[in-house]
């Protein structure tokens, strides 16, 4: 099975010291979930990791990693970073205890840095207490569903085969209700079976001020649902759906709420910076921090194979710069340099960046290829250019 290649050494480390930083620390508080999500690419993938990690991260775990990371920021002058209390279910761990090591960051970190901090979290354990400890501590909760309605949710049971749709819907609903200042969001895995309006729509009746459309992780050794991969002219289900949601969005003519999809591939079109993994060439600026103190490059390259995420390193020995320094996060710090030659040819490089990395690889040859979903993105990118001429071409009339 192919492992990312070694890059050459990074610009700027031969003295030392590193021109770039991470600026999102992913920590898994808890490692476990009180759902078991048939699709789960965590649990159900080929990585198998987090069977050996305790449940929970220990006292001396948080404590370290929040040295570490108040450590980087000092390092590299930091003005902001963003804390994201992850897991599994991090809410198994307690809203207090979540609380109190988002203060701990806090407290840590220099001033003249703000430190961001959301849960994600798939809003079973909501309760009126939690959301307000976590919104006292400005923690901002983010939320992981599968649609607005119960049958959208029908694949997210718990481990005894119950429906997790009304602890969840109840959650949402309290924290849109009660307190709307720390509701970050919904997350969403874009699932082509659905009717893409309905879905959008239904979302909308859970009042999010944005939503997150994330395409399956899949690759091509391993191809998503329903995705034929070869053949010229292939269908574009993904990017069929997308285009059809982008278009609802786009016409209402007041912002309902924010797709940040949508919104990147704007930008990127516009030739404004972006900010997402899924679209762009900027360099992934996330780091992940494990129960157990590992530190681990991004969840989703766990789709692709066991120990993908692996760098050997964890926050008792190890700095951030030294994680920095690892091959495979040096690997997605390269640019157009580092993708495939039909990426680098492609007139819509600027804007796909060659698609989120994690759905390039194949198990010949890693993560030197187009993304899995290449005719999709074009679908979409190619969509919302058309779309923004239109605008652009009304407004000269």
């Amino acid at each position: 099975m192919s492992r990312q290649a070694t890059p050459k050494p990074l610009p700027g480390t031969e003295s030392g010291r590193l021109p770039f930083s991470f600026g999102q620390f992913i920590v898994k508080v808890h490692g476990r979930c009180n759902l078991a999500c048939r699709y789960c690419y965590l649990y159900e993938g080929p990585d198998r990791t987090w069977r050996d990690r305790p449940a929970a991260a220990a006292p001396a775990v948080l404590d370290r990693t929040a040295h570490r990371i108040a450590e980087h920021a000092a390092d590299h002058g930091l003005r902001d970073l963003a804390l994201v209390l992850h897991g599994g279910e991090p809410l198994l761990a307690g809203a207090d205890r979540l609380a109190a090591f988002a203060d701990r960051v806090r407290a840590l970190t220099p001033d003249g840095c703000t430190v961001h901090t959301t849960v994600q979290t798939n809003a079973t354990l909501l309760t009126e207490s939690r959301v307000a400890t976590l919104a006292r501590h400005g923690i901002r909760i983010g939320v992981s569903l599968d649609g607005g309605r119960p049958a959208h949710n029908s694949r997210r049971t718990d481990h005894a085969g119950r429906p997790s749709w009304p602890a969840a819907s109840r959650g949402t609903r309290l924290l849109a209700d009660r307190h709307p200042e720390a509701y970050a969001g919904i997350l969403t895995v874009v699932d082509p079976d659905t009717d893409p309006v309905e879905m959008y729509e239904s979302l909308l009746e859970l009042r999010p001020p944005a939503l997150d459309l994330l395409l399956p992780h899949g690759n091509w050794t391993t191809p998503p649902p329903g995705l034929p991969v070869t053949g010229p002219g292939r269908p574009t289900p993904y990017g069929d759906w997308l285009t059809t949601v982008f278009d609802r969005w786009w016409r209402t003519g007041r912002r309902e709420t924010r797709i940040r999809l949508f919104e990147e591939c704007i930008a990127l079109l516009l030739g404004l910076p972006g900010a997402t993994e899924s679209l762009g060439l900027d360099p992934v600026d996330a780091i992940v921090i494990e129960t157990d103190g590992t530190i681990e490059q991004v969840d989703s390259l766990k789709s692709a194979y066991d120990t993908a995420a692996a760098t050997g390193l964890d926050v008792f020995r190890h700095t951030f710069d030294d994680a920095l320094r690892h091959p495979g996060v040096a690997a997605r710090r390269g640019g157009a340099d580092a993708l495939a030659a039909a990426c680098r040819a492609c007139p819509l490089l600027s804007v796909c960046g060659g698609g989120h990395y994690a759905h390039r690889y194949r198990a010949e040859n890693g993560f030197a290829n187009p993304s899995v979903y290449c005719a999709d993105l074009e679908r979409l990118v190619r969509h919302i250019a058309a779309r923004l001429s239109d605008a652009t071409a009304g407004e000269r009339r």
